[in-house]
């Protein structure tokens, strides 16, 4: 492969040992130290996804790598992601556009020859502008079923030179068999490229630790380039709904009494396809609300404020409302509670869903009716970041006064006004200067859905809601609010600190034939 950039990648020994975190961390620290740094992922799956300026998707996590890192995101940067469609097939996402709809079993026959060249064409891209390329690989690369196909971990770690770290997760417990069961089961060439293993997510006596990880530097001849310690409400992204909060089924909530001063309750309805769960992170971040996914009538019958977020299979989402008695409890709830939608929640809330061409499933459905709108799927998908100013009047009987939204849309339906519908926003999208009409709110205010994801995310818009759904709901003014755009920058300054005072830069920075310059402690002077 010939290509400019320097190369290390972060391995796991499993799904969820916080591979997308480090990842993360190494790219500001690099950033930091004045070089040119990108992220890279060859194929994800996830239902969590971003859009790129340019309009293309990619997974969520590598948006928030690119964030770290200082850049704009680009589709380069995650070529491959697989949205799961169900337990046998999944949409497949090549360059941030739709490439097919497959079967497991056919995707991993085609995946080898016909994705390998656009993975490579990606890496190329991102290669020759810049210094230093932090790759992140999936799940293990040591699954010995699939090995022979997989080109997201070691046979990328071969076509970009790079030199592996292994991140093991010992919150899980094992975190020594699992790290001596992957080295075991790569191939001795795959073992060299692995310098060194990083244990993630401690929380103790590291003197308890010592004994095990030089017994383990003796068995697999690798150097421990560090030990981060467990890190408490990060509010970064995670890579899949792995990272969603407890999904509950029963009433469970803490804010149960009636001060006016209590948190807003919101229930998020978990669908089984979920989509896009980093929505709401800033609406958890925010002290005077009190956020809970559910699944049950049960567990949001107490809520003031419901929410039925993305879903990357809508119609059958909604059938699975329908199975739960959630359609008839939303639209009762509706009369006296607050709503909202957001993409495929929005279309929910219509009155109508068709899908001519099977792009989900084939035929129409009657929704909830809270919105006067339908949908119809279509194969083209939106993916766009996006801009705007909410027209409607009032939300939730608060006026909104021309207030700014911003976001990003990845969609398949496009959907049309019926009488008496009045538009949530007008927005830009962009590279596109002609302005659209997004969303629609309920007659009596108290109902709204939006295409846009990560509306939550603007500090004004949020706290403007939050006010509004608060004295709707008999509550009084939060006392504070948080600062989201903040305490998100903060969080990635906390993450790479953490990593950069925990593991061995020098040698991180060697890996890559790069020099680190170790920086001052707070406080100071340079």
């Amino acid at each position: 492969m010939s290509h400019s950039a320097r190369a290390v990648m972060v391995l796991g020994t499993g799904s969820h040992v916080g591979k997308s975190l480090i990842t993360a961390a190494l790219c500001r620290i690099f950033a930091r130290q004045g070089y040119r740094v990108a992220p890279f992922k060859a194929q994800n799956m996830s239902l969590n996804s971003a859009a790129t300026p340019e309009g293309f998707e990619i997974g969520r996590a590598q948006a928030l790598q690119a964030e770290a890192a200082g850049v704009p995101a680009s589709v380069h940067m995650n070529p491959v992601l697989i949205k799961p469609s169900g337990d046998m097939t999944s949409q497949v996402i090549v360059h941030g556009k739709i490439w097919a709809q497959l079967s497991a079993s056919d995707y991993h026959r085609r995946r080898v020859e016909e994705l390998t060249p656009h993975i490579r064409e990606s890496y190329e891209a991102l290669a020759a502008q810049n210094d230093v390329i932090v790759l992140e690989g999936a799940g293990s690369p040591a699954e010995i079923n699939l090995k022979d196909r997989d080109v997201v971990n070691m046979r990328m770690a071969k076509l970009a030179g790079a030199a592996c770290i292994l991140a093991g997760d010992v919150d899980r417990g094992g975190v020594f068999a699992s790290l001596l069961g992957t080295m075991e089961l790569l191939d001795p060439s795959e073992r060299e490229q692995i310098a060194g293993f990083v244990i993630n997510k401690f929380r103790g006596d590291l003197s308890l630790l010592t004994p095990g990880i030089e017994m383990m530097e003796a068995r697999i001849g690798k150097r421990c380039l560090g030990v981060l310690p467990w890190m408490h409400d990060l509010s970064l992204d995670e890579e899949d709904s792995v990272g969603l909060a407890k999904v509950q089924h029963r009433a469970v909530w803490q804010s149960g009494n009636g001060s006016p001063d209590r948190p807003l309750r919101v229930a998020i309805v978990a669908l089984p396809t979920f989509s896009n769960f980093t929505d709401f992170d800033s609406l958890r971040s925010e002290p005077s609300i009190e956020v809970h996914f559910c699944r049950s009538v049960e567990a949001c019958r107490e809520a003031d404020l419901l929410i039925l977020p993305g879903s990357k299979q809508t119609m059958d989402d909604f059938a699975w409302m329908q199975k739960q008695g959630l359609d008839a409890f939303v639209k009762d709830y509706a009369k006296t509670g607050l709503v909202i939608g957001i993409c495929g929640g929005m279309q929910i809330l219509g009155e109508s869903i068709h899908d001519p061409d099977a792009v989900e499933r084939n035929g129409s459905m009657q929704t909830l009716g809270l919105l006067p709108i339908a949908t119809t799927m279509q194969i083209v998908k939106t993916t766009t970041p996006t801009n705007g100013t909410v027209i409607a009047s009032n939300l939730f009987g608060a006026p909104t006064d021309s207030q700014s939204i911003s976001g990003y849309e990845i969609h398949v339906g496009r959907t049309d006004y019926l009488n008496t519908a009045i538009p949530f926003a007008e927005i830009v999208r962009a590279g596109d200067d002609r302005p659209h009409l997004d969303g629609c709110v309920s007659k009596n205010s108290r109902v709204f859905g939006t295409y846009l994801h990560g509306i939550f995310d603007a500090d004004t818009f949020r706290h403007n809601l939050l006010r509004a759904a608060r004295k709707a709901t008999g509550l009084n003014d939060p006392v504070a609010v948080t600062n989201w755009r903040s305490l998100r920058s903060a969080a990635m300054d906390r993450l790479a600190d953490t990593v950069e005072n925990h593991l061995d830069m020098n040698s991180i920075f060697n890996l890559a034939g790069l020099t680190y310059e170790a920086r001052p402690a707070a406080g100071s002077p340079r």
